[in-house]
């Protein structure tokens, strides 16, 4: 079943930023109503994760509410809602991994667990009026720009989720969902990388994800093989160590790991937080501070002696076999792979029922898995914490932009963007945390708040010129990745010495921001819009008429 539809569009409300300050427009302008049935939205955003949510609330903001969020699964959360492995927590600080417009002054942790961040990210739904922009059970599976009107085609399956699957691909159900512009805030950790090991289908036991946790399988009792050692792994291991018979690390690559300074907030500091202004605030700059202190480092390796040397210590201490330890010290420079924090996964290795190996994985068996030093280990299980495809998460993207450009082939040379947002010829398209925008030491959503801002403005510039569709111009979007190219030479993430996910096949920084996040605040404060190109409705119209006057040129040139 196709069709073609908008809907769920709400009424207007408050007048937008730009009104109310009576400055200059750095948001759009007017209080964008609802449009009628058959009407385009002015905005489609993918995902409800703090990318999509933090884009939704901008909007709102803005006085902009023609706007629909499109989520595949049955409710919010994004990345706190797909992983529930047990341990999963946040990697930086809660009082600063919350957005800094909504101040959470009743944290139970220093580092926030997986149900406290989606119980937030709910809470702030609920208060901002959200749900009723948001369709569920909505997966995108594609998105064309049409030339002829302006506005993008985004295709959606649609399911009800009684199958158990949550909603997603595989409906029978499809719709087109029109809008003006795409904002799509899946956020670069959504598309597990499940690597693809010889004899891996022959395997009989369970086999899953760290990112698509069976619940349903008890652990209890079991040999369980843990491929992978990650920011996922560091974290579920401590936990299963303890209920299985055995456990078998395989590692490729260790980690640095530094100690994880985590307690519970205390009463006397939430009532702070409560009644005194600014004391939180301070509390969420002082950690800001110091986790982007790092970034010094990142391009000056030998200042990152001081952290390498914390990380040596805390082996050092809580692993006494030497024979462990040497499989567990990184043989790169620190930083070249996210530095992890944890104060509980070098003793579950300790256990008795713990064996680490880095022999490597040969191939998998029916009931085994073989090392290339020819031993077999038996499991019963398998549980992969390989992190996810990142500097290929759209290989398989189905977009389409002006004059039928695919997002493959404007990226065959590797992925890009403008500051990470704006792609050449993908008018109205808005990428929240694309390429080059990932951080290894800090808050991803300072990135994102700051992102967000980026959109704005080009939808404010759009309504100052009476605009149809904006798009970065391709020099400026060449010479912003030449930017980034010089400042990765030399950088950790190059010359560090690893592979990483920040880095391509071909050995190209595509992920990481190489500077610093002040930096990149700078950059998207005020956009110039000479660096876009911005076009009207009315070149659009006499675009489609000559395109209708001449249909067998066009049929030709297609």
């Amino acid at each position: 079943m196709t069709d073609e539809t908008r809907t769920g569009a709400t009424s207007a409300g408050e007048p937008s930023a730009a009104e109310r300050s009576g400055g200059e427009r750095s948001s759009p302008a007017v209080d964008t109503p609802a449009a009628g049935p058959g009407e385009p939205y002015r905005v489609a955003i993918i995902g409800t994760g703090f990318s999509g949510l933090g884009m939704a609330i901008g909007l709102k903001k803005a006085g902009v509410h023609d706007f629909v969020v499109l989520e595949k699964a049955g409710e919010v959360g994004g990345t706190w809602r797909e992983n529930t492995y047990p341990g999963c927590a946040c990697d930086i600080m809660s009082l600063l991994y919350s957005f800094s417009f909504e101040p959470k002054n009743d944290w139970s942790r220093m580092f926030p667990e997986q149900a406290e961040l989606l119980r937030y990210i709910k809470d702030v739904v609920d208060k901002y009026d959200l749900a009723q922009h948001i369709r569920f059970h909505a997966e995108v599976t594609g998105a064309e720009y049409d030339d002829a009107t302006g506005t993008w085609r985004v295709t959606v399956a649609r399911r009800d989720g009684t199958d158990g699957s949550d909603g997603g691909g595989g409906g029978d159900e499809v719709e087109v969902v029109r809008a003006r512009a795409v904002v799509a805030g899946m956020g670069p950790l959504h598309k597990p990388n499940v690597p693809d090991l010889p004899g891996l289908k022959s395997f009989e036991g369970a086999a899953f994800h760290s990112a698509e946790w069976d619940h349903g399988y008890d652990l209890s009792g079991k040999r369980v093989a843990v491929v992978g050692t990650g920011a996922s792994a560091i974290q579920f291991v401590p936990r299963i160590a303890k209920r299985v018979e055995s456990l078998t690390v395989f590692q490729r690559t260790p980690p640095w790991i530094i100690p994880k300074p985590d307690r519970r907030i205390t009463g006397v500091e939430k009532a702070l937080f409560r009644r005194v202004p600014g004391v939180q605030r301070g509390y969420r700059n002082g950690i800001y501070l110091m986790q982007e202190s790092f970034v010094v480092g990142f391009k000056n390796p030998r200042l990152l002696k001081l952290a390498s040397g914390l990380a040596q210590w805390h082996l050092a201490r809580q692993v006494p076999d030497r024979k462990l330890r040497r499989k567990l010290l990184p043989d790169y420079t620190m930083g070249c792979k996210r530095t992890l924090v944890s104060s509980d996964y070098y003793p579950a290795l300790m256990r008795p029922n713990v064996d680490l190996t880095t022999a490597g994985i040969a191939e998998v068996r029916p009931k085994s898995i073989v090392t290339r030093d020819g031993r077999e280990h038996e499991v019963d299980a398998i549980i992969f914490g390989t992190g996810f495809h990142v500097t290929d998460a759209f290989a398989d993207a189905r977009i389409t932009g002006r004059d039928g450009l695919r997002i493959q082939d404007a990226w065959k040379d590797g992925i890009e963007a403008h500051l990470g947002v704006t792609v050449a010829g993908f008018p109205n398209l808005f990428l929240l945390l694309g390429p080059n925008s990932g951080l290894g030491h800090n808050s991803m959503i300072f990135i994102i708040e700051a992102q967000v801002r980026y959109v704005l403005q080009c939808l404010a510039m759009l309504d100052a010129a009476g605009g149809a569709r904006i798009a970065v111009r391709p020099s400026v979007q060449d010479r912003f990745n030449d930017w980034v190219r010089r400042k990765s030479a030399g950088a950790v993430w190059v010359s560090g010495g690893c592979t990483s996910w920040y880095l391509d096949a071909d050995g190209a920084n595509r992920a990481a921001w190489p500077a610093s996040t002040v930096n990149y605040w700078l950059r998207t404060r005020r956009l110039d819009p000479a660096d876009f190109e911005i076009e009207s409705d009315a070149v659009i119209e006499s675009d489609a008429v000559i395109e209708s006057d001449a249909p067998t040129s066009a049929s030709a040139a297609s």
